[in-house]
């Protein structure tokens, strides 16, 4: 995650940076600068203007389509960020859960009892980790589709690692229990923590194994697509080749909208825009290690 200064203007704004959308997508931003240009040159030398006139009614339609597919895509992003944002905010969440279960279990267990501190010190933070890189995975993300995988078979052959460490949390507090080490009140205290570890998980694979529906993604790319190539059409016989850099503008301007969507509709993965678990869970090791 790029983290810096929304106040200023010249910093990052007009410099490109490995979040930047323009260095993905500039081949299609050629060869539409390159399709409007000859659609341009076709209307101009041979359709002539004249006969042109006719078609005038589709700046209209390009008017009231304009004003769809602005809806479309303000709905596109809004969706893909509230994705995003949960995401973030359940990683908060487990970031409060594993320091309020470490604070709790230095208050409860002895102060010279090393070998449980250094246990809860240990598989705390590991939570955090294994989910990570659970959320990484390839089997995850295709959890809930309904074509078969096999070449991912050797990968989800009975492995869910965050559920092993969850279990280890609670074998061990209950062991303590058992031990007088843990009274039963304080067993029970532990449990929301502990059961909110679980919670967490199933919120992350939830965000990411359901993407947003295919037909509603679809839909969106290629009315984009249709706008986008009959633009030079309806505009040529007004703008003549300057037709060709308005709509690679345009086209510029919608296809990074719906790309900026793509990216952050899926917040645990490694691009630029994504949030960054390594460092969050980095993050938790160094709190639950201070306060045990």
């Amino acid at each position: 995650m790029y983290i810096y200064d929304g106040k200023t203007w010249f910093d990052f704004k007009f410099f490109f940076s490995k979040a930047d959308t323009l260095r993905r997508f500039w081949p299609y931003l050629l060869a539409i600068f390159a399709y409007s240009l000859l659609v341009a040159y076709v209307e101009i030398n041979y359709l002539q203007f004249s006969v042109l006139e006719e078609l005038k009614h589709i700046n209209l339609l390009h008017s009231i389509l304009g004003f769809v597919i602005s809806l479309l895509i303000v709905f596109r992003t809004n969706t893909a960020y509230d994705r995003w944002w949960e995401g973030r905010k359940v990683w908060g969440e487990l970031t409060n859960t594993s320091r309020n279960l470490a604070i709790k279990l230095a208050a409860f267990l002895d102060s010279d009892d090393k070998d449980n501190r250094n246990f809860f010190k240990k598989y705390i933070p590991l939570y955090a980790d294994t989910l990570r890189v659970h959320l990484n995975e390839e089997s995850t993300r295709l959890t809930l589709d309904e074509k078969e995988h096999p070449e991912l078979a050797r990968e989800t052959k009975g492995k869910h690692i965050p559920n092993k460490v969850a279990k280890l949390l609670y074998m061990k507090t209950s062991q303590l229990n058992k031990e007088g080490l843990l009274t039963n009140a304080e067993l029970i205290n532990l449990n929301k923590d502990l059961s909110a570890f679980t919670d967490i998980c199933g919120k992350c694979e939830r965000i990411k194994n359901t993407p947003i529906p295919y037909s509603y993604s679809s839909f969106i790319k290629r009315f984009i697509a249709i706008y986008i190539l009959t633009l030079p059409i309806g505009y040529v016989f007004q703008l003549g080749y300057n037709v060709a850099p308005l709509t690679a503008f345009i086209a510029y301007v919608l296809g990074t909208l719906e790309l900026i969507a793509e990216d952050i509709e899926d917040p645990f993965g490694s691009d630029p825009n994504d949030l960054p678990l390594g460092k969050m869970a980095e993050n938790i090791n160094k709190h639950v290690a201070e306060i045990l």
